[in-house]
């Protein structure tokens, strides 16, 4: 288990981390989220003691990072995946690993094999692809089998088959009772991926919740419908006490109902309908109702103009 108290993070005048607190539980994939500048990338540098908190704690499994004994076989981090070293044979990069933790050097040659990087093992890091490099620092945090895993952008360069694979990982390491805190920008793929989410703003906690919770709370759902009897089911509805929401396309959207309820009553009054659908939000949208007001870069419309003339 990962465990924050009250952690801050302050450079200067600059408050990047703010009095954050929250737990990350074995047993499930916890999701990291929040807008570019959020603290997020500071935040997992404190876990791992990289940078030293202003005030506040952060601990593994009760202790802080720097008190653990062979650290690797606690906990593995993927945070940066160029740290290897580019002129070290990617086996001797994880064999130094493996060595300064008391590690079997057999390991070395299974989280290869695991990360699919076993026909490359005796090739220097600094002539890999970013997504090959993002399977050496997978299998360097894999390295020492730990209860814990912080992966942050863990998806970065890899192909299709490579974020297949990642995904599925993460979720079979969580199935096996390890902690598993990741950090993405891959809406997409976090919704593929995670059970729980943590949401951060600004250094400042937003949202501590299930992946299902958080998307219903910020976002809206609704049923979709389309008839050649609209005005006959527009009418109906209405009768029916629903509100009706009539979109340009001429669908009809009803919020507050399922489709069950929408089905049976459109079949009451014989109205044939051509869709009847639930439509949920995303994660994305969901994302962005919620951290509207804490985002810190904005991009200008492609249309706005990006100068004003002089007066005069």
């Amino acid at each position: 288990m990962i465990e924050l108290e009250g952690l801050t993070k302050r450079f200067g005048a600059k408050t990047a981390v703010d009095h954050l607190s929250f737990h990350v539980r074995p047993g499930l994939v916890t999701g990291f989220l929040g807008p570019n500048g959020a603290g997020k990338s500071t935040t997992m540098r404190m876990m791992l003691g990289l940078d030293n908190p202003t005030s506040g704690v952060a601990r593994i499994d009760g202790r802080h990072y720097r008190e653990l004994d062979e650290p690797l076989k606690h906990v593995g981090a993927l945070l940066e995946a160029k740290a290897m070293h580019g002129g070290r044979s990617a086996y001797n990069n994880l064999l130094c690993l493996a060595q300064s933790n008391r590690i079997p050097e057999r390991r070395v040659g299974e989280v290869l094999d695991l990360v699919g990087l076993s026909a490359v093992a005796r090739k220097k890091p600094k002539g890999f692809s970013m997504g090959m490099g993002q399977r050496l620092g997978i299998a360097a945090a894999l390295l020492g089998d730990p209860q814990v895993l912080l992966f942050d952008e863990p998806v970065n360069g890899l192909d299709p088959e490579g974020i297949h694979w990642i995904r599925n990982l993460m979720k079979t390491l969580a199935g096996e009772g390890r902690t598993i805190f990741v950090s993405s920008h891959l809406m997409s793929e976090m919704a593929l991926t995670a059970d729980h989410l943590i949401v951060i703003g600004q250094g400042k906690l937003l949202a501590d919740t299930s992946m299902a919770d958080f998307i219903q709370q910020n976002s809206r759902s609704y049923v979709r419908l389309r008839s050649p009897q609209r005005e006959e089911l527009r009418d109906a509805l209405h009768r029916d006490g629903m509100t009706v929401v009539e979109t340009v396309d001429g669908t009809l959207e009803i919020d507050g109902a399922t489709t069950e309820e929408i089905g049976e009553l459109a079949g009451r009054h014989g109205i044939v309908l051509h869709e009847l659908s639930a439509q949920r939000a995303s994660l994305e949208e969901a994302f962005m109702q919620m951290t509207a007001g804490a985002v810190e870069y904005h991009a200008h419309s492609a249309n706005a103009p990006r100068w004003a003339p002089r007066e005069g």
